[in-house]
C-alpha cells in the first residue's frame, strides 16, 4: 500500500483517496471513459472459486505475482457439522475442497483450512485477522467483500477470471464508479442496530438504488456503531446493488485492528483517509436514524422489508407474496416458523451470538422448531464457547456447529426441509437461497433469537 498524496487541489472523497492512491494506468481512453489499472493490495480465494482461478492461472502458465498477497479460506460449500471432514453435501464438492488445497500448496498461498484455528468465512477472518488495512484495495470472488469497506479499505467482489488476472499481476482493470454519501443521524432507539439501518435504507430506496456508485456511510448513528455493527452495515451495500460500501476509519477501527496477526505492529495514521469539508459526492442521501424500527423481510428481496410492527404494502409484488405464501395487509408479526438460523457473513460475530444468547438464556426453544447456530470463524466460536454461550444455545435446543456460510445458501448442498418458513440472520431472502421452496425472512439476530423461542415471528 501506498501513502496517499494529494494529487488535486479539490476537495477530495474518501474513496477518490484511495482509488487516486491505486491508479496504475488511466484508462480513459476505453470506451467507458472512466476506467483504470488498478493497484491491488490483497487478494481472497475460497474453495468454491479459488481452485477454478488457480487451476486457471496454472494452464496459463503463470503463477502469482506475490503470494503473500494472496489468502484462501474454506468457508462456502465446507460442511459444518461438528466432526466434518473433506466431505461435504454438495455433488462435487469434495473435489473443491482439495483441488483448493492441493493449488495453494503449489502456489505458496496461505490457506486456513479445515481444522484450523483461523478457519472461518472470508469476510469475518480477513478483518479479524488484521489482513484488511484502511486504504487498501482488497477483492475476493464474493459479492459481500465490501464487508470489509467498513474498516476504510476499497474492497469489493469480483469474478473468477479476475482473480485470475489480479494474482498474475497485482492489478485489476476498474471501471470507475459514481460516489455516493449515505448520512444516517440522530440516535437509533433500543433494539435497533445496524441491520435494521440497512434494511430500512433498502427498503426506502430500492434494491438498486445503489448501482454504479461507491458508498460512503456516515453520520452519528454509524459512528456509535461498534466495528461488528459497521461491517453488518457495509456488508449489505452489495444488497443495495453497490460497488462497494465503506466508512471512514477511526479510533475504533484502530483499536479493532491492533495486535491482531498480519496487522502491522506499529499502525499507521489513517487520520487522512476521510472525505474533505466540501467534497462533492454524484449523490447524498440523509436518513432520520429515529424513524427506524426493527425491520423483517415478507418478500423475496432485502427491499421487501418492513418495520415489524408494519403490514405487507397494498401494492406488494404478487409473485413474492405467492412465494412466501401471504398477503397483502398481513402482519409478518405472529407469523408461525419452521427454521430459526443465526449465521453467514452478516450477522454471526461474537457480538451476533451475545446479544442473541442474551434472549436465549434460560429459555426453550418452541416445539416443532428448528434451530441452529453457526458461528462466522473458529475464533468466534472459541471465544463463544469460553463464556459459555454454546452451552446457552444448546440448552435451549439450538444445534451449535462449527464455522462457515452454511445454510445461508444452498450452494452447500444442505437446505431445510422443503416448504420451510425460516427466520434468518442471513443477507438474502431470494427465491430458493436457502432451498427449494424455502420461504426465508430475513432480520437482526435478536429478533431470529426471540422467534425461535415464541415459535413464530416475534420481537425480543
Amino acid at each position: 500500500m501506498q501513502k496517499w498524496r494529494p494529487k488535486l487541489p479539490n476537495p477530495q472523497t474518501l474513496f477518490g483517496k484511495i482509488w487516486d492512491d491505486h491508479i496504475i494506468a488511466d484508462l480513459s481512453v476505453d470506451k467507458d471513459g472512466s476506467a483504470a489499472l488498478i493497484a491491488i493490495d490483497r487478494i481472497f480465494l475460497h474453495e468454491r472459486t479459488g481452485a477454478a482461478a488457480l487451476s486457471s492461472l496454472a494452464n496459463a502458465g503463470r503463477v502469482p505475482l506475490d503470494p503473500s498477497r494472496i489468502f484462501a479460506v474454506m468457508d462456502h460449500i465446507v460442511d459444518t457439522r461438528i466432526g466434518r471432514s473433506d466431505r461435504t453435501m454438495m455433488q462435487g464438492g469434495q473435489a473443491f475442497i482439495t483441488e483448493t488445497r492441493d493449488a495453494c500448496k503449489k502456489a505458496g498461498i496461505t490457506l486456513f483450512d479445515i481444522g484450523d484455528e483461523e478457519q472461518g468465512i472470508t469476510h469475518v477472518i480477513s478483518p479479524e485477522l488484521g489482513i484488511v488495512l484502511p486504504g487498501c484495495t482488497i477483492i475476493a470472488p464474493d459479492s459481500h467483500t465490501c464487508t470489509q469497506g467498513a474498516f476504510g479499505a476499497l474492497a469489493w467482489g469480483i469474478g473468477s477470471s479476475e482473480a485470475e488476472h489480479a494474482m498474475a499481476t497485482g492489478t485489476l482493470r476498474v471501471a470507475r464508479p459514481k460516489t455516493m454519501r449515505v448520512h444516517f443521524n440522530g440516535e437509533l432507539a433500543r433494539g435497533v442496530g445496524a441491520k435494521d439501518m440497512i434494511l430500512y435504507l433498502i427498503a426506502q430506496y430500492g434494491a438498486g438504488g445503489g448501482s454504479g456508485y461507491a458508498i460512503e456511510f456516515c453520520g452519528n448513528a454509524v459512528t456509535n456503531l461498534d466495528m461488528e455493527g459497521r461491517m453488518t452495515l457495509c456488508n449489505m451495500a452489495t444488497e443495495f446493488a453497490a460497488f462497494t460500501g465503506m466508512i471512514a476509519p477511526d479510533e475504533k477501527t484502530i483499536n479493532y485492528l491492533r495486535g491482531r496477526r498480519y496487522a502491522p505492529t506499529n499502525l499507521p495514521d489513517w487520520g487522512y483517509l476521510k472525505s474533505d469539508e466540501g467534497a462533492v459526492f454524484d449523490k447524498e442521501i440523509h436518513i432520520n436514524s429515529t424513524d427506524i424500527s426493527p425491520m423483517i423481510s415478507w418478500g423475496t428481496s432485502p427491499q421487501h422489508s418492513i418495520a415489524a410492527h408494519d403490514i405487507i404494502p397494498e401494492n406488494a409484488p404478487q409473485s413474492a407474496l405467492k412465494y412466501m405464501g401471504l398477503k397483502s395487509g398481513q402482519s409478518i408479526l405472529g407469523l408461525p416458523i419452521n427454521v430459526a438460523f443465526i449465521g453467514s457473513c452478516t450477522n454471526a460475530r461474537i457480538t451476533d451470538l451475545r446479544r442473541a444468547a442474551a434472549i436465549i438464556s434460560g429459555k426453550k426453544i418452541a416445539g416443532g422448531v428448528c434451530a441452529l447456530v453457526v458461528p462466522g470463524s473458529t475464533q468466534v466460536k472459541k471465544i463463544a464457547e469460553a463464556e459459555g454461550l454454546d452451552k446457552i444455545f444448546t440448552d435451549a435446543g439450538f444445534e451449535w456447529r462449527e464455522s462457515g456460510c452454511s445454510l445461508c445458501f444452498y450452494a452447500g448442498g444442505e437446505s431445510f426441509p422443503e416448504g420451510s418458513r425460516v427466520i434468518s440472520s442471513t443477507n438474502r431472502n431470494f427465491e430458493g437461497r436457502q432451498g427449494p421452496n424455502i420461504q426465508t425472512h430475513i432480520a437482526s439476530p435478536d429478533i431470529v433469537a426471540a422467534s425461535a423461542i415464541a415459535g413464530r415471528i416475534a420481537l425480543p
